[in-house]
């Protein structure tokens, strides 16, 4: 069991989220303001993507990164900056009967365009999805080639920034192990179990153990659930020795409905890890525990 808990707040996402519940930022001052609000409530971490302010849906600008990150920065908080590199791996799919009628919203750029707003902003972290996976329902693939991966990695680990991996499937995990035995990965590896996306792995007790279980030696790690199992995998994760996330990028609820802000959620989660007999840790203390490099 882990007693000294960090919490990430992952405060917007990507998804299609804003029109189910006006407090999801969009415009990047309140996205920052989210990231702060979050940290004021005891997230160490927080995990941001940027939203295209026209459409709402998620976006890699750069120029919206930099607003949220100058405006975080700014702020008191000293909260440690978590950065999606997850966008530009996007396949829409046409119909069975014509498979290459890509989709309008098909986004698919090279390694170099998806860490443009990384190598220009510096965050302590940045996220890369270790796979390729069908994400729910319909005929979208999230993409993300072996070559891919590798080509991310090294220029994370070139820009000092620590890889946060995202473990959406038991595969992804062994090929970040696989990363991990080549040294593109440095130690100690930080991962982040995702559980509960269609089609991933279940929310459940059994699907954290058995990634628990196969992690390598050393490895940090934080868990999440998504929708009603986010704050039940907030006391899985803790129990299970790791870290963990909450925010509005993967549940908007804080009661059966009863739309949550960001603070309300990292405030439910420091309820439970402290009614559980663990604290959390400060920014301060989470760049200790990962091993970050403070940039910017």
């Amino acid at each position: 069991m882990n007693r000294d808990v960090i919490i990430t707040c992952a405060v917007t996402g990507a998804a299609d989220s804003a029109g189910k519940h006006p407090g999801v930022p969009v415009k990047p001052e309140d996205i920052a303001d989210a990231a702060i609000e979050a940290a004021r409530a005891g997230a160490a971490v927080a995990h941001i993507h940027v939203r295209d302010l026209e459409t709402t849906q998620g976006s890699r600008d750069p120029a919206l990164f930099r607003e949220v990150v100058e405006r975080v920065r700014d702020s008191d908080t000293d909260v440690v900056i978590n950065l999606t590199a997850g966008m530009g791996g996007d396949i829409y799919l046409g119909p069975p009967d014509d498979p290459m009628a890509f989709g309008p919203a098909t986004d698919m750029a090279s390694a170099e365009e998806r860490m443009q707003h990384v190598a220009e902003l510096r965050p302590e972290i940045c996220t890369l999805d270790c796979g390729t996976f069908n994400f729910g329902e319909g005929n979208y693939i999230a993409v993300n080639s072996v070559d891919m991966l590798r080509d991310m990695a090294v220029r994370m680990k070139d820009l000092g920034v620590k890889p946060e991996v995202e473990i959406f499937d038991t595969g992804h995990l062994w090929f970040a192990k696989q990363l991990v035995e080549e040294g593109i990965l440095e130690a100690p590896p930080l991962f982040q179990i995702c559980l509960g996306i269609p089609y991933g792995a279940p929310a459940d007790t059994t699907h954290m153990k058995t990634f628990v279980d196969s992690m390598p030696k050393g490895a940090i790690w934080a868990g999440f659930g998504i929708s009603r199992m986010q704050m039940p995998m907030v006391a899985q994760a803790m129990l299970l020795g790791g870290h963990v996330r909450v925010g509005l990028e993967d549940n908007l609820y804080l009661d059966k409905g009863v739309l949550a802000s960001n603070g309300q959620l990292v405030g439910r989660a420091k309820t439970i890890i402290e009614l559980m007999g663990g604290r959390v840790q400060t920014p301060a203390e989470a760049r200790e525990t990962l091993g970050l490099t403070k940039h910017g």
